[in-house]
């Protein structure tokens, strides 16, 4: 009776250990927002928590960020413009400025894909964090919409 009952036991935890995952992650405790552009990854944990780390971990952590600067990423960015007429040039260079020092943290690329000048915004590696800036976008930019692209990898 009692191999029964630790057999039961062990059977059981495996799922109470998952569903105490799930709710962590529902709760929104675990999300981080990558578009945190020249801010510190610790700078998000609040002023309630002290971290404990020898200088030689800090640099080791910066300098493992500066060495993947330039890799690409597949995440999400919003495209605002997209268009080919005569004006499009002098359009797509307003649009960008006006973003840029809308959202100074936010990259924001101009491109030229002939005939066609975009304006894209954001490097998101997801769909969740592109949705927040695309619905202040929206507003202004109606034909804005979420694309999967390459971006850059997040600071």
């Amino acid at each position: 009776m009692k191999r029964l009952l630790i057999i039961a036991i062990l059977a059981l935890l495996p799922g109470m250990m998952l569903r105490a995952q799930e709710y962590r992650v529902e709760s929104g405790s675990s999300r981080v927002d990558s578009t945190l552009l020249g801010r510190s990854v610790l700078s998000v944990l609040g002023s309630g928590v002290t971290v404990n780390q020898s200088a030689a971990m800090k640099s080791a952590f910066d300098s493992y960020v500066s060495a993947n600067a330039s890799k690409k990423v597949t995440g999400y960015r919003i495209r605002v413009y997209y268009e080919n007429s005569q004006n499009a040039r002098n359009r797509s260079e307003a649009i960008a400025r006006t973003i840029s020092g809308t959202y100074p943290g936010i990259g924001v690329y101009r491109t030229f894909e002939s005939p066609n000048f975009k304006v894209c915004v954001g490097d998101f590696r997801t769909k969740d964090e592109a949705l927040k800036i695309y619905h202040a976008l929206k507003s202004s930019y109606p034909t804005a919409i979420i694309l999967k692209e390459t971006i850059n990898y997040p600071r």
